[in-house]
Parts: C-alpha cells; structure tokens; sequence
C-alpha cells in the first residue's frame, strides 16, 4: 500500500503509528506525526492553544508536582475544578472535586488512574464546567492545500465523561 487511512480512534491517534509508516514510506492520510504528538499530550495543546489566543477553560497550564501544590492551585482556580491526566482520553483520569478537603484522594486516584491507563501519571487542573456544550468541528485538508470543513457535531451526550453519540449538524 501507497498510504493508510486509520480510520479514529487508537490508530488514527497513535504516534508511534505513523512514525512506524513514515519509516517504511507509507502515507499516513491524516494528521502529521507532530500535530498528533501535540494534541495527544493535553497540557502541551492547551499551551498551543494559548499561545494562539484561543478561548480555553481557565485552569493551570503546567504539570501539577504534588497533592500539596494541587490544593493550592485549586484554591486559586476556584471550586469546582476537573482533575485531568496530560495524556488522558475517554474519560479515564478525570476527576470532578466541589471541595478543598477531595483535592488530595481526587488528585491521587486521577494519577493512578493515567499511571494504569496511558502509562503517564501527569496532571493538570481547570476550572470544572457544570453543563457543557461539546462541539466538534472536523476539518480535513491535503498536501495540495484543500481544505474542506465537515460541518460540527454535537458530543455532549456523554457518560463518565465519554462520549455516548453523536448528532450532526448540532441543534445548538
């Protein structure tokens, strides 16, 4: 094969995937390896995302060391605020704390959890919104500079944190 499409999910998302293509020359037909790196590690692409002046949920930017230092930046953030693992996805190493007193069990089951799941313990805090709207906007582009936006989707049917369905175009 000239180039693969992943289809989404693990593949589409790996790494080490498309770097394993790109040695033997086979087009990865999706993201480059770099942008893929970027989005997979979230403290990274909140940074990017920042330095772009992109609207993000406020929160700390930066690997939290220890519970102690995550007590304090939570207090600084303001209640309620999300627990998130760097290298999380579907849910796994998120967790929602109201109060002071949850920020260190809260802080330390997310850290084993990402440890478990992804094989990274790192962490970040935001502030936690009640009653989001997650929208997905895909855009799709070529080598040849075509660009093409698929239209958004409406993803805030989630349980656990995970998305259940979703609807396109959204109602909202």
């Amino acid at each position: 094969a000239d180039a693969i499409h992943p289809g989404y999910g693990f593949l589409s998302e790996n790494y080490g995937f498309s770097e394993r293509l790109e040695k033997i020359g086979v087009k990865l037909l999706g993201p480059a390896k770099e942008a893929i790196l970027a989005m997979g590690d979230k403290i990274t692409s909140k940074k990017i995302a920042t330095e772009a002046k992109v609207n993000a949920v406020p929160g700390y930017v930066g690997t939290i060391k220890s519970d102690n230092e995550a007590k304090k930046i939570a207090g600084s953030i303001g209640f309620p605020v999300m627990i998130k693992a760097a290298a999380g996805g579907g849910g796994r190493g998120m967790r929602v704390v109201h109060d002071k007193a949850d920020v260190v069990s809260a802080f330390r089951s997310a850290e084993s959890e990402a440890k478990k799941c992804f094989g990274d313990g790192r962490l970040f805090i935001e502030k936690f919104i009640e009653k989001p709207r997650h929208i997905e906007i895909q855009v799709i582009a070529d080598q040849h500079g075509n660009v093409v936006c698929l239209g958004e989707r409406e993803c805030s049917i989630q349980r656990y944190n995970q998305k259940v369905i979703e609807e396109a175009p959204s109602p909202a």
